[in-house]
């Protein structure tokens, strides 16, 4: 099973979520590819059989513009796709996720698991958390 991880970051807090949902995949015997959205191929991560998506919140909770860019061109092909998302945020609740969650079934794609968001650096339970949601 392929699974593609794709994140942005802006301070590295992603970042940490995005390595451990790969890691958490490899140890499920899962074949990872783990990439920034800087250079991505669209088309390699859709070929996945899993996509996972991390991204910031920025602004008034919305994604980070490079994710959402990332996303966009990639929203009319998830039909029938299953995607994990995950990120962390500064203030708010969290609600670019749920926002997120629901561009995403509105897409026609099937959810894996619940969305996990970490406030700020993530900490222990957030890593393991991001593990689970890989290794699902």
């Amino acid at each position: 099973m392929k699974a593609a991880v794709v994140f942005a970051s802006t301070t590295g807090n992603t970042e940490a979520l995005a390595n451990a949902v790969a890691e958490g995949a490899k140890a499920a015997g899962k074949d990872v590819s783990l990439s920034s959205t800087d250079g991505v191929n669209a088309q390699d991560v859709l070929a996945a059989d899993e996509i996972f998506l991390g991204s910031p919140a920025m602004g008034s909770e919305q994604l980070e513009d490079t994710m959402e860019d990332f996303f966009s061109s990639i929203e009319g092909s998830l039909s029938g796709k299953k995607v994990g998302l995950f990120g962390s945020y500064d203030w708010g609740e969290g609600q670019w996720l749920s926002d997120w969650a629901d561009r995403v079934t509105a897409a026609g794609a099937t959810l894996i698991g619940d969305t996990l968001k970490a406030h700020l650096a993530p900490e222990a339970a957030d890593i393991e958390a991001a593990k689970a949601l890989g290794a699902r």
